[in-house]
């Protein structure tokens, strides 16, 4: 199972959800809603729309540089199924998960320590 990107704002489009619009080279475009499909359309700028993750991520509002996204990345790529593997990769996303949520927690409470003095 793929889970791709929004090509707009950025969330998880899981299989069967969303839209996708090809373009004439053949490059695919996917959106989760017609929200963000229809803001593509009307050219905007993702990182110039407020709600949209490159916004937060270009203000500095999100994590930009984390180990932990590089597994989301890994696990894009097709593997043979295995029992064993899955278990170990499900234990893996979960531990990877809660290592993410502490390091998000610790930015936010640093950026909030910074707005306070700031």
């Amino acid at each position: 199972m793929r889970i791709e990107k929004c090509y707009f704002c950025s969330t998880n489009v899981y299989p069967g959800h969303g839209s996708a619009f090809v373009r004439n080279d053949a490059k695919v475009f996917r959106f989760c809603t017609s929200k963000c499909n229809k803001n593509f359309k009307m050219k905007r700028n993702p990182r110039k729309v407020r709600w949209t993750k490159a916004f937060r991520k270009a203000a500095g509002k999100e994590m930009v540089i984390d180990s932990t996204f590089e597994f989301e990345k890994r696990r894009n790529v097709p593997v043979r199924y295995d029992r064993e593997l899955m278990a170990t990769t499900i234990k893996a996303m979960r531990r990877v998960g809660e290592i993410r949520q502490r390091r998000e927690r610790a930015f936010f409470k640093n950026r909030c320590v910074l707005c306070l003095w700031g």
